[in-house]
């Protein structure tokens, strides 16, 4: 069997992208239309790539767990389902969407055209629900000043923190994403002494070098969003960008975080939201306000492009052969995860 190609989940970082977010209309046109792209998104993305061949144009298509069901049915990933809000000190909401495309290069204008050529294939078979175009600020900072994303896995790590294995075989190679649109009231963040800023952090704000324990309280950002289980880091990759409207006065954030296994995405959350111990929540929170809230599935690439227009379930995943452009997933050596007892490893194929 031919091994299993992941989408670009771990792509080299870039200065662009495009964050868009849909829902699939009802009706069975409409969603022989998505599976139609499914089987085509590969090929849509060479066309426009080939434009500019040093532009690292990407994109990972995800799929919300309604619009599973009403797409493939079963069987489904076990971990797909809606985001569940949080409400603690703050409120996490839970916002809806069917269809995410996260679509990244060195130059916006290749994101800009791969968008523009997704929705003419879709035309009236979806409706937009969030369209963020995002970009890299200085040197890797937000908008808030302080480097973001300094504490990301690489290379085989990130592999292992985001990509299934043998806890979800008939879905390995596959990965969910968490997406999070935060606005930042910059100008009371900016009242702040840089002291203040550093400790809600936890990272010196030039330097980005981490506050060590006896100054960084247990409240701060990098703190609460650490998650050790049984003497283990479950790590997440982030490719959070930066974006905003200066006539608006509109400055954020847009998280976006893959994991194996949502769970651990969750509990960061809910530990920024909430607090550990519930109380000891994030006050970067108090001047970050996240405006939306959704899970997404990844399937493998082998998955999207055994996906045909009239299909209406899910292909087996390895069932044709991988398009020969692709890069296939790297095997790391040690895929155990350590959440509770789901504990698995991605097979060497």
């Amino acid at each position: 069997m031919a091994p299993v190609q992941s989408q670009p989940i771990v792509a080299q970082l870039t200065r662009a992208a495009i964050f868009l977010v849909v829902k699939v209309n009802p009706g069975p046109e409409p969603r022989a239309a998505v599976r139609g792209l499914c089987a085509d998104l590969a090929a849509l993305l060479r066309a426009v790539g080939f434009r500019d061949l040093e532009g690292r144009l990407s994109c990972v298509m995800g799929f919300g767990s309604e619009a599973w069901d009403s797409l493939f049915g079963a069987p489904r990933p076990r971990d797909l389902h809606p985001f569940r809000e949080i409400r603690g000190q703050h409120h996490a909401v839970s916002t809806p969407g069917d269809l995410l495309f996260h679509i990244r290069a060195v130059r916006m204008d290749l994101c800009f055209e791969l968008a523009t050529q997704i929705m003419a294939r879709l035309r009236d078979a979806v409706s937009p629900l969030d369209e963020v175009h995002g970009f890299t600020y200085f040197d890797d900072r937000d908008l808030i000043g302080f480097v973001d994303g300094t504490e990301n896995p690489r290379d085989e790590a990130a592999i292992v923190a985001t990509t299934i294995g043998d806890e979800d075989a008939a879905f390995a190679g596959g990965s969910y994403v968490i997406v999070q649109k935060y606005l930042h009231d910059v100008k009371a963040w900016n009242l702040l002494p840089v002291e203040a800023q550093e400790k809600i952090i936890g990272r010196t704000k030039l330097t980005d070098i981490e506050l060590t324990d006896d100054v960084k309280p247990t409240s701060a950002h990098n703190a609460l969003t650490t998650i050790v289980e049984n003497g283990e880091q479950l790590e997440i990759v982030r490719d959070n960008m930066s974006f905003g409207e200066i006539g608006k006065g509109e400055f954020g954030t847009y998280f976006i975080g893959y994991a194996r296994s949502p769970q651990r995405i969750e509990q960061m959350l809910v530990n920024m939201f909430v607090g550990r111990p519930p109380g000891n929540y994030d006050r970067l929170l108090d001047f970050s306000r996240a405006v939306t809230g959704t899970l997404f599935f990844v399937p493998s690439a082998t998955f999207l492009e055994n996906v045909g227009s009239a299909s209406d379930g899910p292909p087996a995943p390895g069932a044709a052969e991988p398009d020969p452009g692709s890069t296939p997933r790297r095997q790391p050596s040690d895929g155990s995860l350590g959440i509770g007892s789901l504990k698995g490893k991605l097979g060497h194929e």
